[in-house]
């Protein structure tokens, strides 16, 4: 790794370390130190340091810094619990000019909608509103909100067509990339892993290892003996203190009991004050909790950090341009106008129907918002808003797309044709589960089950891989489908998928090379 671009990152880490409340926490623990009899002006530093690792500081930063390189660097930095191999990609220029358009044409949706409704897209609540907001906190759900004129901006089919016309510049690449069979909808020439690679990569899902979601419900194993034991060494895992290490604890799947204790380290998460109507609420697991769903949407949709740091990723913010006027409301009821440009939203995203559905789960395991909130937000950092911008990242939607096409055409080749003969492309039919990362279309335990690996793994890969393995499954009754409506319908229902045995099947007990 070029050691030019390491100090860049290890640069920008300390920048955000110094303007968080960890290092506020940090300087006033040192100032508490630096007032006992023990420090001495001569060994101050040393003895610093000393009293800092005791009180456990060495492990809090550690864990910071774990964090931070593994949501600027996920597959550029190689750690004790990244796979290796991994090497720090450029941005292409064709990838960044069709996330830029996209952008804009979805901007310019939502202004089109705001002025055919009258209303603004951003402005300040009025004094009454306000107090309104706060005494209905904790019951939004029953407010009757008038969303009956409100449409989704976008739906994924609609951010499927962007990628299925995504093209590079460079047209003799693109011509050796098609040369080889039936092509898929994404054409592009990205490399992805192969199927030798993905088994190294979930090495820990070898059908030897013992598994929680499958091992703990096991005919083989004592369920009771296997689940004591991932119980006690969860337990160890979370006395240690160590971010890297709950991380790998949950390549095998976490206790039920012990993944929301598990998650929050993994993810650097400290617990404490510190840290829907269209989708969720019409989901019969998740409409109980619809309103933490509307709290934790609320608030991250004002949650300027987000925008920093999809910044700093290669997404930018764009400008809402109103050519006309923007509506207002001031206390007298009277109405005025102005026309300009106005930035919206304030955390840079633009939700899409379904987006409630990366929070829904959440729910399960936090009943604290603040807590909950903390979750959702670094889990969307980490995966979540790559499935829904396009790059060439490893984890991004555009690379799923390709591993998942090209592990459909290996491992089914006579599938992949005929359901592009009947015009019903596999990619057409997976897309929506690989965007919301099958939330809402398995059972919510399966979810959490599935989410555990792509914790574990620091990849959204794995959602790749599940998508093939459905269509290995179902490939029987796929080959009579006769167009895309009855193909839609044989994987219509996943809620009798079983993640972990699937997941073994495609990369481990297959003899595909």
């Amino acid at each position: 790794m070029d050691l030019e671009f390491v100090a860049l990152s290890v640069a920008q880490v300390v920048c955000k370390l110094r303007n968080s409340h960890l290092y506020g926490q940090m300087h006033r623990e040192a100032l508490v130190e630096l007032r006992k009899k023990e420090v001495h002006l001569s060994t101050l530093k040393t003895d610093l340091k000393l009293a800092l690792q005791k009180s456990g500081w060495r492990t809090k930063l550690n864990n910071a810094v774990f964090r931070e390189l593994g949501f600027m660097l996920p597959s550029q930095v190689t750690c004790s619990c990244t796979p290796a191999g991994h090497q720090a990609e450029l941005p292409l220029a064709y990838m960044k000019r069709a996330q830029s358009h996209w952008e804009q044409r979805v901007m310019k949706s939502l202004d089109s909608m705001c002025l055919e409704l009258g209303i603004a897209p951003s402005r300040k609540r009025l004094h009454e509103g306000q107090q309104h907001l706060w005494k209905h906190w904790n019951e939004m759900s029953t407010e009757n909100f008038d969303v009956r004129h409100i449409r989704p901006v976008y739906a994924p089919k609609d951010f499927l067509e962007v990628l299925i016309h995504l093209r590079s510049s460079n047209s003799e690449v693109d011509k050796l990339s098609s040369s080889s069979g039936c092509r898929g909808l994404i054409q592009v020439p990205l490399r992805v892993n192969s199927i030798l690679e993905l088994r190294e990569m979930f090495a820990e899902l070898h059908l030897r290892e013992a598994q929680t979601g499958l091992d703990d419900s096991s005919q083989l194993f004592p369920s009771s003996f296997f689940e004591t034991e991932r119980q006690n060494l969860g337990d160890k895992v979370l006395s240690m203190g160590e971010s890297s290490a709950a991380q790998c604890f949950a390549r095998k799947g976490c206790p039920t009991g012990l993944r929301a204790k598990l998650w929050l380290l993994a993810l650097g998460i400290s617990p404490g004050p510190e840290d829907v109507k269209l989708t969720a609420s019409n989901d019969d697991y998740y409409f109980v909790f619809e309103d933490y769903l509307y709290q934790v949407l609320l608030c991250f949709s004002r949650d300027a950090s987000i925008l920093e740091y999809l910044s700093t990723n290669g997404v930018n913010q764009v400008a809402s341009f109103q050519t006309g006027w923007l509506r207002s409301h001031v206390p007298n009821g009277e109405e005025h106008s102005e026309v300009g440009t106005l930035k919206y939203s304030p955390n840079g995203v633009i939700p899409f129907h379904g987006f409630a559905m990366y929070a829904a789960p959440l729910c399960l395991l936090y009943n604290e918002p603040p807590t909950l909130y903390g979750v959702f937000r670094e889990m969307y950092t980490k995966f979540f808003y790559r499935l829904h911008c396009v790059s060439s990242h490893a984890s991004g939607i555009v690379k799923l797309c390709l591993l998942f096409e090209s592990l459909v055409k290996v491992h089914q080749p006579q599938l992949f044709l005929h359901l592009h003969d009947v015009g019903a492309p596999p990619l057409r039919i997976a897309f929506k589960w690989l965007v919301r990362a099958f939330s809402g279309y398995l059972a919510t335990d399966q979810v959490l089950l599935l989410w555990d690996r792509m914790l574990g793994f620091g990849s959204t890969q794995i959602l790749a891989v599940l998508a093939a393995a459905v269509f290995i499954l179902r490939a029987e009754n796929l080959m009579e489908s006769s167009n895309l409506l009855t193909a839609e319908a044989v994987v219509a229902d996943l809620s009798t998928i079983k993640v972990i045995p699937l997941l073994q099947l495609l990369l481990f007990a297959t003899d595909t090379p």
